[in-house]
């Protein structure tokens, strides 16, 4: 039998554009990594908020985006990382297995990397994933190249939350994934304009979320859970962060004052906030067009670029040859790398 500390990796099917499931053995557990694209380029790694998983639920409005697909794929190979037992198709874990920490969610990370033979990566995380992500960060930073944070946490959970999630804790454990479970998922995942109300239908993205959350296992979400719920506030150790940090957060968003305070303990020099309106947490999947160009600015600082031959897109008109390059120096990246907001105009 292989020792619990040794990798292990099974590859199944195609699954998604050409992606590879690996089933990676850590030491505290098995990880589901999807793999999109060519393993010679740099790697950006993806980790997905609660009950959620990366490939299919939290980054596919993301990566289905035609431009952001083109800029990331173009660039990067993707590795989309499942919290212990949020893949599909997922078994439920044995309940007398310890409940991993959040920092035995970030080693496995680094466990992860070593196993695909991965230098320093470029991090993409929405809300409990980004508290992870950034949690690694502080840990191993010299593995990390920038952060792209979707709805960051960064401070334990203050009374409110921990009561929140403790309600949806009992409810987990004692009636698995319930109509009442799923509408307060919902409700801290996407804004109320496309979660619909009595006279409007809910979203497309809604309504494919709500039926993703009826395949995860109940025991799986329970314990991911009570780790976000034990996390450690890691607000001193961001100014020591030296990476750079982009911010995108929905300003209807019930962690919108998070976002806002983690970019204030950040290095000005280093990160940005894009504020986001009418819209929830998970602007990966709400509005993933208002990521593009803030993304654009974010990666020209390391010299990548999308293809030419969408350097057209009425969306996002940037292309090299209309930037100055002294905007693309890593020194002047502080100053483009500045607060700003979208406005969204919303048809009625």
């Amino acid at each position: 039998m292989a020792d619990s500390n040794e990798f292990v990796s099974i590859d199944v099917e195609k699954i998604h554009l050409g992606g590879k499931e690996h089933i990676i053995r850590t030491g505290c557990g098995s990880v589901s990594v999807i793999v999109y694209g060519d393993q010679d380029k740099p790697a950006l790694i993806t980790y997905p908020d609660l009950a959620l998983n990366p490939d299919v639920s939290c980054f596919q409005g993301l990566f289905f985006c035609p431009e952001a697909a083109s800029l990331l794929l173009h660039n990067f190979c993707i590795y989309h990382i499942s919290p212990p037992g949020h893949e599909l198709g997922a078994a439920a874990i044995c309940p007398e297995d310890p409940v991993p920490s959040v920092d035995d969610l970030a080693d496995q990370i680094i466990e992860v990397l070593n196993f695909f033979g991965l230098g320093a990566v470029m991090c993409m995380g929405v809300t409990a994933g980004a508290y992870i992500l950034t949690l690694f960060a502080l840990k191993y930073r010299e593995r990390v190249l920038g952060l792209i944070l979707v709805s960051p946490l960064c401070k334990a959970p203050s009374w409110s939350e921990w009561f929140y999630n403790k309600v949806i804790s009992n409810l987990l454990y004692f009636y698995g994934m319930c109509g009442l479970l799923k509408e307060c998922l919902l409700q801290r995942y996407f804004s109320k304009e496309v979660r619909g109300s009595a006279g409007v239908p809910e979203s497309d993205i809604v309504q494919a979320c709500r039926r993703l959350l009826d395949e995860r296992q109940s025991i799986n979400v329970f314990r991911f859970l009570q780790a976000i719920n034990r996390r450690p506030d890691i607000t001193e150790g961001l100014k020591s962060l030296k990476c750079r940090t982009l911010i995108f957060v929905g300003d209807s968003s019930p962690f919108h004052s998070e976002a806002l305070h983690m970019t204030s303990k950040l290095d000005r020099r280093f990160s940005a906030l894009v504020e986001v309106q009418a819209c929830g947490s998970m602007v990966t999947e709400e509005q993933p067009h208002a990521m593009l160009i803030p993304m654009e600015f974010f990666l020209m600082g390391y010299g990548l670029y999308r293809p030419s031959y969408f350097s057209d897109s009425p969306r996002s008109p940037l292309s090299p040859s209309c930037i100055s390059p002294e905007l693309l120096s890593p020194e002047s990246m502080g100053l483009k790398l500045k607060p700003i907001k979208t406005r969204v105009s919303l048809e009625v």
